[in-house]
């Protein structure tokens, strides 16, 4: 049951970074909708936690952040680790 709830919240973390990458390039491209730069504010909101952190110890690439791309690795070793620690 524990294991379940875990692996839910990865995924669902995983689809929040998603749709956090898509919007942020909604945005680069100058797509003017309030409702785009709403859900990149929000998605940010909910990341932040994860993020910031990862962005303290991530050098910045010039105009790449790839962050998301760390983060992404990370979500998928903590599935792995969970899988083999609780089955």
């Amino acid at each position: 049951m524990i294991a379940q709830i875990l692996f839910l919240l990865l995924d669902i973390l995983w689809i929040i970074l998603i749709a956090n990458v898509i919007l942020s390039w909604l945005i680069v491209a100058n797509v003017r909708n309030d409702l785009v730069r709403q859900l990149y504010a929000s998605t940010n909101q909910l990341l932040d936690p994860i993020m910031r952190p990862l962005r303290r110890v991530i050098p910045p690439m010039g105009m790449m952040d790839i962050t998301p791309l760390v983060a992404f690795v990370l979500i998928a070793v903590a599935r792995i680790v969970l899988r083999n620690i609780l089955g």
